[in-house]
């Protein structure tokens, strides 16, 4: 399954880092490098910052399945998968007293190798026919582009659009208090000093 993942050269084009490298490094290197580079040209960058609520407990696992397959991951090692999800349940405990059992539907088990790679899997297509730059990390993603003529500042609207119905077909909503957005430019000021 994980040489499945690091293997995809899809998942791997829009994703930041597998494999050895510190990949909360590389997502931040990378957004920087990038942001510099656009600003470094004149161009001013719109970052939003978006984070998913309750990420890791909100997969759908019917869902999952749906998106295992669509990238192959079926026969043995999607039903073992499968298998690991289902059929878990739990119930909650409070001044002594336990609920009744119910089924656990959504989740991916954190603390797991696989927790993190299946929600990967989950939220990859997350953006797909975005024009602008998207990089994501576990729960983290963050979209940002270039926003100096008002036809870019549009299509950066319309990712946000897409990124929210993305969310909202998938069941996967957005945090809003842990979202923001940044405006990043260089200025000039009147002693020619620049400021970023």
């Amino acid at each position: 399954m994980w040489s499945i993942w690091r293997n995809s050269v899809y998942f791997l084009t829009r994703s930041t880092g597998s494999g050895r490298v510190n990949r909360v490094s590389a997502t931040v290197l990378t957004f920087l490098d990038k942001v510099n580079e656009e600003i470094d040209q004149g161009e001013a960058v719109d970052a939003i910052f978006l984070d998913f609520a309750k990420a890791f407990d909100k997969v759908r696992h019917r869902r999952l399945v749906t998106k295992l397959r669509s990238h192959s991951i079926d026969g043995k090692v999607g039903n073992w998968i499968c298998n690991w999800l289902t059929g878990r349940e739990q119930r909650v405990w409070l001044r002594g007293k336990g609920s009744d059992w119910r089924k656990v539907t959504s989740g991916v088990p954190q603390g797991s190798v696989l927790g993190p790679v299946l929600f990967l899997i989950f939220i990859n297509d997350i953006d797909k026919s975005l024009v602008n730059n998207i990089l994501k990390f576990a729960d983290d993603t963050k979209i940002y582009g270039k926003v100096l003529s008002s036809e870019a500042r549009e299509r950066l609207q319309e990712d946000i659009d897409r990124l929210m119905k993305w969310s909202q077909d998938w069941q996967m909503q957005f945090n809003v208090d842990k979202c923001q957005g940044n405006a990043l430019w260089e200025r000039k000021c009147a002693s020619g000093v620049q400021h970023g």
